[in-house]
């Protein structure tokens, strides 16, 4: 792909995952006002939903997958997909695990509960997976050798025969 026609597509990924990264970093500040909670638990979701969305658009835009060779694309950027829904799940189960106990009390103290801190810790630890993967798999599809036919993949294609 173009620089020129790539580069806004990356700004834009970087600023989803910016946004996560924030919204991450700074919620549990806001954890006394239920309602802005919940909508920065929902505009969280959307920013992961949209860039997986886009990362969908990337795939189906490269000449790999036109051409019908969706297998090199699905071994190539298997574990940064797995990550990403992975992630996904965990932040949505954190995200009603979280609203669902503190809805009615928002003075509970959240920390108790064994589970809920392994879950934090794991949707923490994987939010971190999910922020290099990402990255680098943004990064990866910017390489022109994606979106043109090119000998690398007439031979990824013969050995996958």
């Amino acid at each position: 792909m173009l620089v020129s026609r790539y580069q806004p597509i990356l700004y834009l990924q970087y600023l989803l995952l910016f946004v996560d990264i924030f919204l991450n970093a700074f919620t549990e500040l806001l954890r006394y006002q239920n309602v802005i909670l919940l909508v920065l638990y929902v505009v969280q979701d959307i920013c992961i939903v949209f860039a997986v969305i886009i990362i969908f658009l990337l795939f189906f835009n490269t000449f790999i997958f036109q051409a019908g060779l969706v297998s090199i694309l699905v071994s190539k950027f298997k574990v940064p997909i797995s990550v990403t829904f992975i992630y996904f799940s965990l932040c949505l189960g954190l995200h009603v695990w979280t609203m669902e106990r503190r809805w009615d009390n928002t003075n509970i103290y959240m920390w108790d509960n064994k589970g809920y801190q392994a879950l934090f810790i794991i949707q923490r630890t994987c939010a971190v997976l999910h922020y290099y993967f990402y990255k680098r798999t943004a990064l990866k599809l910017g390489d022109p050798r994606y979106y043109q036919d090119s000998e690398w993949i007439h031979r990824e294609f013969e050995r996958r025969r």
